[in-house]
Formats: structure tokens, C-alpha cells, sequence
């Protein structure tokens, strides 16, 4: 992951493939934060107990997130929050893994499809009359979930290397100045530069990370935006 367009094609190519897609959370940690080492996953005990006390099967990708890297809080729980092996559970016909940093939107895998290895994921969103909260579709699989899950999380963390900001620049084209990854997530746009990682979010807000201070700097002064930490 060492140049930009090197970033796109291993991205690509993670959300095709669920080797490769845990492939590039290990190369992505290690670049844009810290790798991961041994003990940042659950043990297997963990989610067999899991297992047991729910009463069903976890698909394989979800096991192997969990194992590889389901204690990184800096992955997967800046803002939402990747729920632990022993905190899992089902709901209407769901098996909830995540959930939105206030509780207002819940993330989970259909019980119907969770003997599949790579199972498409769903999403409910908390609304005040119950009856109308549904299952709605989510991420194609839990591995490109896990993918989107890792970028997003750790440009949430709040260690000097990240900023944001609203977007409120009608003309402001990121594409002219970054090049622009591969879709990962709903509403989400991902583009990168040298040393620097950028997510716009429904067109209307901005984060960004860089690998250095100066890296991030140069963003924030070429866009010129209202950013929250400068």
C-alpha cells in the first residue's frame, strides 16, 4: 500500500474477495495506524461460547474479523461500535454485530443467511414508532462491511492525524485534487493523495487522516475548509 494507485487496486480486489479483503485491513492498519499483532482478536473459545448462548452458527467471515482483529477499538470502535463476542445478539430475525455510536442505527446479518460464508449484511434504523423499523439492505457482504468498517473507525480516532469538516462548497470537486478509491459503503466516497486518506459522507461532510502532521496540514490548507480540529 505503498503508493496511491496501489491503495486502489488492493482495495478493489478486497471487495471481491474475502482473503483479500483481510489482507488489506492488515496492510491498512500497518500503514495508516499501527499493525495488528497477536491477542487484537477474540480467541476461538469466545465465539464458540458466543455461539452456544445464542444458538447459532457465526458465518465464517465474521469469525475471522473477530479473530483477527475484534480488540481493536482504534478499528472498529472509534465512533460505532463492533459489538463483543459476548454482547452479540438476535433481534427480529437478525443477528446484531454493530451499532451506531447513539443507538440509532443497528447493523446485523439476516439468521437466514448465516450459514453462508460471506453473508450480505442489513441495517435498522431506530425510529420512534417501532412498527414502522425494518431490515434494510446493507453491505454486499460482511468482508467488504469489514473493510468499510476498519477505514471509517480509524478515521474517527482522535490522535492528531485526523480532522473534519462540513462540506458547504458546492464547487469544491475532491476528484481534481485526490484520486478516487473504489466505492466501500453506503454514502461514502473515499479518495486519497500522498500520505493522506480522505471520506466524504453524503456529499455533506468531511473527514480526513494523514500518515504525518504535515501530511494533513497541506490538505487542510489546499481545501480551505471549516475544519474541527485546526
Amino acid at each position: 500500500m505503498e503508493t496511491v494507485s496501489d491503495m486502489g487496486e488492493r482495495l478493489a480486489g478486497a471487495l471481491r474477495d474475502r482473503d483479500l479483503a483481510w489482507d488489506f485491513v492488515r496492510d491498512f492498519a500497518a500503514f495508516w495506524g499501527r499493525p495488528l499483532e497477536p491477542g487484537d482478536g477474540y480467541g476461538p473459545d469466545e465465539l464458540t461460547a458466543a455461539e452456544r448462548r445464542l444458538g447459532v452458527s457465526l458465518p465464517v467471515a465474521l469469525r475471522e474479523a473477530y479473530l483477527l482483529f475484534g480488540r481493536r477499538r482504534d478499528l472498529t470502535s472509534n465512533h460505532d461500535t463492533l459489538l463483543a463476542p459476548d454482547r452479540l445478539y438476535v433481534s427480529d430475525g437478525a443477528l446484531v454485530y454493530r451499532v451506531e455510536n447513539q443507538g440509532c442505527a443497528f447493523w446485523g446479518v439476516p439468521l437466514t443467511d448465516l450459514e453462508r460464508e460471506d453473508p450480505g449484511t442489513v441495517i435498522r434504523t431506530d425510529l420512534a414508532d417501532k412498527s414502522q423499523e425494518r431490515w434494510e439492505p446493507w453491505e454486499p457482504s460482511l468482508s467488504s462491511a469489514g473493510v468499510s468498517m476498519v477505514m471509517s473507525e480509524l478515521l474517527q480516532l482522535e490522535d492528531g492525524l485526523t480532522d473534519h469538516a462540513p462540506l458547504v462548497d458546492d464547487d469544491l470537486d475532491l476528484a481534481e485534487a485526490f484520486c478516487e478509491l473504489p466505492r466501500v459503503g453506503p454514502g461514502l466516497r473515499w479518495f486519497s493523495g500522498p500520505d493522506v486518506l480522505l471520506r466524504e459522507v453524503d456529499g455533506c461532510f468531511l473527514d480526513v487522516r494523514g500518515r504525518t502532521e504535515e501530511a494533513l496540514d497541506a490538505v487542510r490548507e489546499a481545501l480551505g475548509a471549516d475544519w474541527l480540529n485546526y
